[in-house]
């Protein structure tokens, strides 16, 4: 009888550890296909590597512009360590003002449109903008924020993930 009831705690145990750890895995970030301003075309999957920032953002979104200068810091900031920033137009947002706002704020980052929306469909039908996506070394999903983060758990968190291995 007892050990039985130890073999039973034991699996509880095991069950519940593996409970644990697939509640807390980090979901893969959808793969996806960004088109920048510029041009350039590269997908989810070419950032591996890379501790990147997806933010999701449109020209008539007030909170959107006034987190662009904290945006822009965290980039100058992290970039030399292997951080990345795409910031997604979204599919309302006409190319000339994106493009306008980019040029007069010299947006250090990747500028991506969502022309046809399927970034945002990808990364779970985002329709509230800002919402920021931060994606570790290995693509997965670490941080998912609706509307403008706290900067400073913002740049900590940038700070843990950096330091993990790809």
């Amino acid at each position: 009888m007892r050990k039985k009831l130890i073999v039973a705690v034991a699996a509880m145990a095991i069950a519940a550890g593996a409970g644990v750890a697939l509640l807390t895995r980090q979901p893969p970030a959808p793969e996806v296909r960004f088109v920048t301003l510029t041009g350039q075309n590269f997908a989810t999957s070419d950032l591996r590597g890379k501790v990147v920032l997806v933010n999701f953002w449109a020209t008539s979104c007030v909170a959107c512009v006034e987190e662009m200068p904290k945006m822009i810091e965290a980039w100058r900031k992290f970039s030399p360590r292997g951080y990345e920033m795409v910031a997604v137009a979204m599919s309302y947002d006409h190319p000339n003002l994106v493009a306008d706002f980019t040029q007069k704020r010299a947006l250090p980052f990747k500028v991506a449109m969502d022309t046809d929306g399927a970034v945002a469909r990808g990364f779970g039908d985002v329709n509230v903008t800002p919402t920021t996506f931060l994606l570790d070394r290995r693509g997965r999903i670490v941080k998912h924020y609706v509307g403008e983060p706290d900067w400073n758990e913002f740049h900590a968190l940038v700070e843990r993930v950096l330091a993990e291995p790809a």
